[in-house]
């Protein structure tokens, strides 16, 4: 077992549209100095991140002691020391177990009945005013910021323009200034935290209910975590929900017109493509998911040491020549063509998206009956000239102006 010594790789230069195409090499790990400056050991092949995913020595909420250089954007929600996703064992199991009892498969496809009604709706809306038509705003945020304001009973607390700009500040990148990211954001955690108490007095038959009724029952929950808990839960579910189907519109339309038809022609394939596309297409350009090293760790011939920064490289994995079938010139392979082995784009383990089951039903449902209704649908000019909206997670159109 050998200890890499090389000098360090800088990778400094963010993924640019399409950023499915921008992957790193896949290798053994190897010393690099992130984006923002500290060294991390990169990990690429599929059977590396899976290990470094599923293995308890590989901590996230070790990445927030007082002694270890702090990941990414640390304004962003997502590296707040309460979220979920920075938790480990038992305080991780007592959150996820939260979620976990309402938020189930099987739960998520009941959904079904009323989210495709709901579907056809914005459908209608956007033919009725015709073409040509921006996508991004009544379609691609709309279904999913609609949908988990229902669940949660936020119906006519918050709605779809609201939760977009929260969405902006609670994942906030470098451009937005601080001052308004803490103000923002401590506004909603109060409404929120006023929604919890509201929810403990006079319980409904929605999501938020259902949560506080589980962390109850579960007990050892720190408010700070359950406020944190009910703030991420929409705007992460809308953000990168939308982000994941905005950006494989832009790839559908861009790219693959070809197949177009084919998504509306059956919902099966398109169930097929749907896992393809949140497999090969990044949310955004934070391509790394960082871990810490609680030990020394063998993994792929090489050691890393305790008390470094681990960093996943989730895209790479999913181009592993030694697992998935792919070529430079297609790097999807065959789009209607089952995963050669289970994605890792949605994590792996005990962090595992809770959100999986709502985020490929929203994708299944949305690409499948735009295709359908639109058969001809097309982009009204180069995908060059698309104006990005970026976050400290997920990179999306602005606007995906289309007609047909």
């Amino acid at each position: 077992m050998s200890s890499v010594t090389d000098p360090e790789t800088v990778l400094d230069q963010p993924l640019r549209p399409p950023h499915h195409r921008t992957v790193l090499p896949v290798g053994p790990p190897r010393h690099i100095v992130q984006p923002n400056g500290t060294p991390a050991w990169l990990v690429t092949k599929y059977h590396h991140v899976r290990q470094v995913l599923t293995d308890p020595r590989f901590s996230r909420a070790q990445l927030y002691s007082s002694d270890v250089a702090q990941p990414g954007n640390a304004r962003s929600a997502v590296n707040d020391p309460d979220a979920i996703v920075n938790q480990d064992g038992t305080d991780h199991l007592r959150l996820r177990r939260i979620v976990q009892e309402t938020f189930t498969p099987r739960a998520v496809a009941r959904w079904r009945v009323w989210i495709a009604p709901l579907v056809d709706e914005l459908l209608d809306d956007l033919e009725q005013a015709g073409p040509p038509a921006d996508l991004i705003a009544p379609y691609v945020h709309a279904l999913p910021s609609d949908v988990i304001c229902r669940l949660m009973g936020l119906e006519g607390i918050i709605d779809r323009e609201y939760l977009a700009r929260v969405a902006r500040y609670m994942l906030a990148d470098e451009t937005v200034p601080t001052q308004k990211v803490e103000q923002v954001r401590a506004e909603y955690s109060q409404l929120m935290a006023d929604v919890i108490a509201e929810r403990r007095e006079r319980p409904g038959d929605d999501l938020v209910s259902d949560l506080v009724r589980a962390a109850e029952r579960i007990g050892g929950i720190p408010e700070a975590q359950l406020v944190h808990l009910m703030c991420s839960l929409p705007t992460a579910a809308a953000d990168s929900t939308a982000s994941a189907i905005g950006n494989s519109l832009v790839y559908l339309l861009g790219e693959r017109l070809d197949t177009w038809p084919r998504l509306g022609a059956s919902l099966q394939e398109a169930e097929l493509a749907t896992e393809r596309l949140i497999h090969h297409i990044p949310l955004g350009d934070g391509e790394f998911f960082t871990r810490y090293a609680v030990e020394d760790v063998a993994l792929g011939g090489v050691t890393i040491p305790g008390g470094s920064t681990v960093a996943i490289a989730r895209s790479s994995a999913g181009r592993d020549p030694e697992v998935y079938r792919t070529t430079p010139d297609e790097p999807f392979g065959d789009l209607f063509s089952p995963l050669e082995a289970p994605t890792l784009a949605l994590g792996a383990g005990p962090h595992y998206c809770l959100g999986a089951p709502l985020v490929r039903l929203l994708m299944q449902l949305s690409l499948h009956r735009l295709a359908a209704r639109l058969p001809g649908l097309r982009l009204t000019g180069p995908v060059e000239a698309i104006e990005w909206r970026l976050g400290s997670t997920t990179r999306s159109p602005r606007r995906l102006e289309v007609t047909w």
